[in-house]
């Protein structure tokens, strides 16, 4: 029993080892793509039509379930139409009137937000293209927005950008199907009307930070970690050396400047809301958050979507990065290895999840 248990031991501590080898392997491609990206931002808009998208499905349904004579019927009453339609046009052209009003158009952009807001790179160069055509007051800017939140600094840099649309004058509006939390609410409350999916979280509108310290587990073996500074708070608390109240004090002060600075923001957006009620922190369901005043409406971002396109063009807009073989295969691996921790992770705090 003794030889096995050591013997697994011993297969145990070399896969860790391996684990540890193959992540570091990833640390080091993904920090030097990120390196080459920052160095070399190669990349293209891609704009795709979703009316034809839209199109193209009720033709296949069509063709899947309407018989010959139905298809055949359908056919003529939209050649009719389109000469109906063409006539008209004609004749207002003789008569020096324009009748066709230009139809709105509607570009849709998406945001998939981590703890960085790394996706706040594309989302700059989205905007930036549709701002150079956009008509402001008549054309639109839908985004669909998928966050818990992050980073500060990352998700002040995403509402940025958001801003710039509200000071353009281009409509906006904020689709969330899933979550908006925290940072994510922060970008999701400029919106000029905010809709959310019945079962989406929303809110969150609060400060964390938290941080492992080992100053004891040093401290018994007899370990000394030193921490100089010049500035009496350039560092407040630290990972490894022993924390002062003072410090704490220090550290619980800077959040709470930072949540009144969240609050500010939120407020000046939707100053309905009742900021002392919704700002603690807590998240809502959609329902919950329609009653609070969080979001405007109640619905899924496909339900919005098809319903605007009856009379609007719809047009997706992605930046689209070249991105070489190491970051491919970097990102590949980072992919991987969150999917696997995520996995691990619902595992272990499951009985505390909420869940159908």
């Amino acid at each position: 029993m003794i030889e096995f248990l050591s013997q697994y031991g011993l297969f145990l501590a070399k896969t860790l080892t391996l684990v540890f080898a193959i992540l570091l392997v990833v640390a080091v491609i993904v920090m030097l793509a990120s390196k080459r990206r920052q160095h070399q931002h190669e990349g293209h808009i891609e704009v795709k039509s979703l009316n034809d998208r839209y199109e193209e499905m009720l033709q296949t349904m069509e063709d899947a379930i309407l018989d010959e004579w139905q298809i055949k019927q359908k056919i003529k009453e939209e050649k009719k139409r389109d000469k109906e339609d063409a006539k008209a046009r004609k004749k207002a052209a003789k008569e020096g009137r324009d009748d066709e009003e230009e139809r709105k158009r509607v570009y849709v952009l998406n945001f998939d937000g981590d703890m960085a807001a790394s996706e706040v790179d594309f989302l700059r160069e989205e905007i930036t293209a549709v701002l150079a055509i956009a008509r402001p007051e008549k054309d639109e800017v839908v985004l669909r927005l998928e966050s818990p939140g992050g980073m500060v600094h990352g998700y002040g840099l995403a509402a940025s950008q958001l801003e710039r649309l509200r000071r353009k004058n281009i409509p906006l509006t904020i689709c969330v199907d899933k979550v908006a939390a925290s940072g994510g609410y922060m970008m999701a409350c400029i919106a000029n009307r905010l809709v959310a999916a019945p079962f989406a979280v929303l809110g969150s509108i609060g400060v964390v930070a938290q941080m492992p310290n080992f100053h004891r587990l040093l401290k018994k073996h007899d370990i000394d970690y030193e921490v100089l500074t010049a500035g009496e708070y350039k560092r407040t608390l630290t990972v490894f050396g022993e924390n002062t109240e003072k410090g704490r004090e220090k550290f619980i002060e800077e959040l709470e400047e930072t949540h009144h600075l969240f609050k500010d923001f939120v407020a000046e957006y939707r100053p309905e809301l009742a900021l002392d009620e919704v700002a603690t922190g807590e998240i809502w369901y959609g329902r919950q958050a329609l009653a609070k005043k969080l979001v405007d409406d109640l619905m899924t971002s496909d339900e919005y979507l098809t319903e605007i396109s009856q009379n609007a063009d719809l047009f997706e807009v992605r930046y689209e990065e070249k991105k070489g073989l190491q970051e491919r295969l970097g990102q590949f691996a980072v992919e991987g290895s969150d999917r696997l921790m995520l996995r691990w992770w619902q595992r272990l705090t499951a009985p505390a999840r909420k869940g159908f």
